[in-house]
C-alpha cells in the first residue's frame, strides 16, 4: 500500500496500515469481515482507490492473533465495536487527525461493528459505507445511528439483501440500500468492486465534506 505507515493502535497493540488524507481531507476507518484482516485484498482495493480520491485511510486488526484464533470473537459484534471505537481514539491522539471529517467502512460482520461505533459516537462519525455487510447483526445500535449509511449489496446475495432491508428499516437517519446487479457476496464478478468504489467515494465525498469532527 503506497506511502502506508505501519502502525499500532491503542492499549491492545493492533497492526494496522494508515496512510494519511489528501486533497479531501477525511479519513476512512475500515471494519474487515469475519476471517479477514488488515490485508483484505477487497478493502486493500477499496482504500487504495479512495486515496487516490483523496481520502486518507486506516485498516487495522479488530482482533488480537489470539483472539482471532477463536471463531467465536469474529463474530462478537460487542467487542468488534469496541474496537472501532478504540481506533477512533487513537486517531483522535494525532493532532494531524484529531479533527479530519471521519467515515467508516464495514464488510459483512465489520458493518455491524461499524454501526455500533457509530451510534456510540454521533458527533464524530461523519458517514458509514457498508459492503456486502451484515448490518442487522448491530440490533438495538441501528436507531441511534445519526450519521449517512449506504448499504450495497450484490444483486445475487438474496439472503444478505433482505437483512440490509430489515436493517435500513430500523434506521432513522439519511439511508440507503444499492443493489449491484449479479454481483454475489464477495463481488469479485467484472465491475462489481469498481461499483462499489465509484458508490463509496460518493458517499462519503458527499457527506464528510460537511461533516464537523
Amino acid at each position: 500500500m503506497a506511502d502506508a505507515e505501519t502502525v499500532q493502535i491503542g492499549e491492545h497493540g493492533l497492526e494496522g496500515y494508515l496512510v494519511r488524507p489528501g486533497a479531501s481531507g477525511a479519513m476512512v476507518l475500515f471494519a474487515h469481515g469475519s476471517g479477514s484482516s488488515r490485508h483484505s485484498r477487497r478493502n486493500a482495493y477499496v482504500a487504495a482507490e479512495l486515496q487516490a480520491a483523496g481520502f486518507g485511510t486506516l485498516l487495522f486488526d479488530l482482533l488480537t492473533s489470539e483472539e482471532a484464533s477463536d471463531r467465536r470473537q469474529v463474530f462478537n459484534i460487542e467487542l468488534l465495536g469496541a474496537r472501532m471505537l478504540e481506533a477512533m481514539t487513537w486517531l483522535e491522539q494525532d493532532a494531524g487527525l484529531a479533527r479530519a471529517p471521519l467515515g467508516l467502512f464495514g464488510a459483512s460482520t465489520g458493518a455491524a461493528a461499524a454501526l455500533v461505533a457509530a451510534a456510540e459516537r454521533p458527533e464524530r462519525v461523519g458517514a458509514v459505507v457498508s459492503r456486502g455487510g451484515r448490518p442487522d447483526l448491530a440490533s438495538a445500535a441501528l436507531r441511534d445511528v445519526r450519521c449517512p449509511s449506504l448499504f450495497v449489496v450484490g444483486g445475487g446475495d438474496t439472503t444478505v439483501i433482505d437483512l440490509n432491508r430489515s436493517a435500513l428499516e430500523k434506521l432513522t437517519c439519511t439511508k440507503r440500500l444499492e443493489i449491484v446487479p449479479r454481483a454475489t457476496h464477495l463481488f469479485e464478478e467484472p465491475g462489481a468492486l469498481e461499483r462499489v468504489v465509484a458508490l463509496a467515494s460518493d458517499w462519503f465525498r458527499t457527506y464528510l465534506a460537511t461533516a464537523t469532527a
